[in-house]
């Protein structure tokens, strides 16, 4: 894999993938298990982790802060990402209704908490996890002037924002990536205006769940789709995992998938996947296979 590159100009260097860790508590990992995972992931090159403050019930970061503890002294060697902004329905916390929360109070008290718990000074990298209706862009602008002036933050960004939503958000604090759903099962990036706006700024988009949870490779789920993988992968000499993410890499755009796997073979398919470039034919080969038809 290539070395780090930038979301954006003046942005976070990051891998070419990043590692997701929202099921990272469903791994069940020991710490041996865990460490042998991540020192895989670090010698193929994929150096970023994302994170959420609620991943895991709120133990994911936690969990993972158990090997940058034992190990302070590689901190340089990966990028840590982590997003806030959701709270669900929590007793223990007063959250009755699942809801959005963009305030300042919650941006500054989940980061302190990120931070604790994976055992950090500073995140690379802070998304919104998802818009909030009540968002005050000058509040957010003003807590993330201070967290970066106080070192606790480098970069700051969003998830899952619409083009109209990250414009207003950018026109008042200085925004490196949206982090949105793009797949071959999930193509509304290419129409939607979110890959048209990167473009036009300049920025490269994060994207979760490339591989739709496993549903872009399921031959029951997606026949024609998973048999068009498979002969692609078979002339390229590559997993069909593999292909399905070159695909993404391919557009313009230079998106950064995050692949969320506890199989070191998945990190194998991912970084194989910068390694390829598939050919205008092969690209809209695939695209015709997800959607149905050719194009017009």
């Amino acid at each position: 894999m290539s070395a780090l590159i930038p979301l954006c100009a003046g942005g976070p260097q990051l891998s070419q993938v990043a590692a997701g860790l929202w099921r990272l508590q469903q791994w069940d990992f020991t710490d041996a298990a865990l460490a042998q995972w991540l020192e895989h992931a670090l010698a193929l090159g994929i150096s970023s982790f994302d994170h959420a403050d609620l991943y895991g019930d709120f133990q994911c970061e936690a969990l993972f802060g158990r090997w940058l503890k034992a190990n302070p002294s590689r901190r340089g060697e990966l990028q840590l990402i982590s997003k806030c902004g959701i709270k669900p329905p929590l007793a223990a916390r007063g959250w009755r209704v699942k809801h959005y929360d963009a305030g300042a109070a919650h941006i500054t008290a989940s980061v302190e908490a990120s931070l604790k718990n994976l055992g950090s000074d500073y995140l690379d990298l802070l998304l919104l996890h998802r818009p909030d209706p009540l968002l005050d862009p000058d509040e957010v602008a003003a807590t993330f002037e201070r967290l970066r002036q106080a070192g606790k933050v480098r970069h700051f960004g969003v998830s899952n924002f619409s083009a109209s939503q990250y414009a207003m958000l950018a026109s008042r604090t200085p925004l490196v990536t949206n982090q949105i759903q793009a797949s071959l099962c999930h193509l509304a990036p290419l129409d939607d205006g979110s890959f048209d706006y990167c473009l036009q700024h300049g920025l490269r988009p994060m994207l979760w769940s490339p591989l739709d949870g496993g549903r872009v490779l399921d031959a029951a789920a997606n026949p024609r789709l998973a048999a068009t993988l498979q002969q692609i992968a078979a002339e390229l000499g590559c997993s069909s995992a593999s292909v399905a993410l070159a695909w993404l890499l391919r557009h313009p755009v230079r998106p950064l998938p995050v692949i969320g796997s506890r199989r070191l073979s998945s990190l194998d398919d991912a970084a194989a996947a910068c390694r390829l470039t598939l050919d205008r034919q092969h690209w809209f080969a695939l695209l015709e296979a997800a959607r149905g038809h050719e194009v017009a």
